[in-house]
Formats: structure tokens, sequence, C-alpha cells
């Protein structure tokens, strides 16, 4: 469906001691990423949220961690959205470096209302510009 990548570097503060990007770190990125998705498809998170009660949160989460990512690695983390329901997106997620796949993700995203933190339709202004017909 949709596919998007962000580049991320590793910095000093996400790594461990041994200079290996700490696990939970993984997760970091992706959001980033998720998030600079729906920035360029012309959506701001605190717009959402105050204009229109929108809210996105990971429902869940199944992750792989294949080679770990070094101090200073340029990274790719590439996020393609595979499902959309209509309250919820599935995201498959990988983080890459020099064209190797160091870690992926399966995310499952759902739509809150922001107010009642409950799940709530996708708004159809947001489906209409991923192009989904859902």
């Amino acid at each position: 469906m949709q596919s998007f990548d962000w580049p991320v570097r590793v910095y000093y503060e996400d790594t461990d001691s041994g200079g290996v990007v700490y696990h939970a770190n993984y997760l970091k990125f992706m959001e980033r990423a998720r998030t600079e998705w729906l920035r360029q498809l012309g959506f701001e998170q605190t717009i959402l949220k105050d204009e229109h009660n929108c809210l996105f949160a990971v429902h869940s989460m199944q992750i792989n961690f294949r080679r770990p990512a070094r101090f200073n690695d340029a990274l790719l983390i590439r996020s393609e959205m595979t499902q959309m329901s209509g309250a919820s997106m599935q995201f498959e997620q990988s983080v890459l470096c020099d064209g190797e796949m160091l870690c992926s993700a399966s995310v499952r995203v759902a739509c809150l209302d922001a107010l009642r933190f409950k799940p709530c339709p996708i708004p159809s202004f947001i489906l209409t510009e991923m192009h989904c017909e859902c």
C-alpha cells in the first residue's frame, strides 16, 4: 500500500556500554519513522489530536533482531503499511544498514478517540490521503 524510508544516525546515547544499539531504541527509531511518514502525508499529530480528536497508538508488535546496529551507523528505517481496517493499520518495518536488514517488526497501530482513549474509525480525510479504500 504505502512505503516510507527515514534515515537515522546512531548516536552514542542510543547505545549500551559496548557501543551496540540498545534494543528499546529500535522501537524509538520505528516510531519516529511512522511519525515522519504521517508528517510527509501532511498530518501533524498535534493537529490530529487537537482539531480532529484522533490519536494513533501501538496496539501490538512482533519484533525480530538479526544483527546489531552500532555507534555512528547510518540506518534506514523502512515502513510499509500493509493493511488497513476501519480503526487500525498494520505496518511492516525494518531497520537497514548498508542494505542489510538488522531488525524487522510487524506493528499494528490503532486509531483512538483522543478524549476517551477508545478505538474509533480512521478519519476519511486520512484514508483519502493514504489512497486507501477501506
